[in-house]
């Protein structure tokens, strides 16, 4: 779809054929958008001139002339988000929404967004995101948890740090995807672990690489994985001082 591969389980067919999309939106009591573009070739108008048919007002449609289904082009792109922002905003009173501060150069800032809750706002380098618990927690699970964002983190630097030396080396590596799990194990299951007590924080980092690479490329590249930055230091002795202000 938009010269992008998907799969898809029989399980998830199974399930949209048990769903009737008539009855979810004659129920939806929401402000209903859509924005469809006429020469999309992966779904036909005609499918969301039913869905707007079939739902309840408030609604509103909106074509994306040319736009491909995927909006790949940067135009179309732009032109939905400002389309869906101008939207909300009769809908939603931004007013009353939490104003973002940006954090300055070089720190990270994370700022309670629900006291009742555990919703955060987190911003760096002009970019925001935000971090929750699951409800069996106490919070909405409206973002990934902290250790989820650790994980995340040595993930990313994993595949970049691949990735720069797979370039500068001329590997012929076309794609890097990595998995890490999060868990705590017990100290003494952990051979390389210098606590012998309690428990241990435990990554699993599952790498795979897509490419014409022999078997010296992927040990290659397999070594380099462990010299990410952030790897070093999830397993090294970093310091954390805290202050008040």
């Amino acid at each position: 779809m938009g010269g992008r591969a998907f799969t898809i389980k029989k399980q998830f067919l199974d399930d949209i054929s048990n769903v009737s999309l008539e009855t979810h939106l004659a129920s939806l009591k929401k402000a209903l958008l859509i924005l469809h573009a006429p020469l999309d070739t992966t779904v036909d108008i005609e499918n969301a001139a039913n869905i707007f048919q079939m739902a309840k007002h408030p609604k509103s449609f909106v074509t994306l002339d040319d736009a491909d289904h995927l909006l790949t082009k940067e135009k179309d792109a732009e032109y939905a988000s400002d389309v869906i922002v101008a939207w909300v905003q009769r809908y939603i009173n931004v007013d009353l929404l939490p104003k973002l501060m940006n954090a300055p150069d070089g720190v990270v800032r994370v700022s309670e967004s629900d006291a009742e809750r555990f919703l955060q706002d987190i911003s760096a380098a002009g970019h925001h995101l935000v971090a929750d618990e699951p409800e069996s927690f106490g919070g909405d699970f409206l973002g990934p948890t902290p250790y989820q964002l650790v994980s995340a983190g040595l993930g990313a630097c994993t595949s970049m740090t691949v990735r720069m030396y797979a370039r500068r080396k001329g590997i012929a590596l076309e794609h890097i995807q990595v998995d890490v799990i999060h868990d705590k194990i017990h100290a003494e299951e952990c051979e390389s672990c210098e606590q012998n007590t309690g428990k241990v924080d435990h990554f699993e980092r599952k790498i795979t690489l897509v490419g014409a690479l022999n078997n010296e490329d992927r040990q290659r590249l397999l070594v380099i994985a462990d010299k990410c930055p952030v790897h070093k230091s999830l397993e090294g002795t970093a310091k954390i001082t805290t202050s008040l202000t």
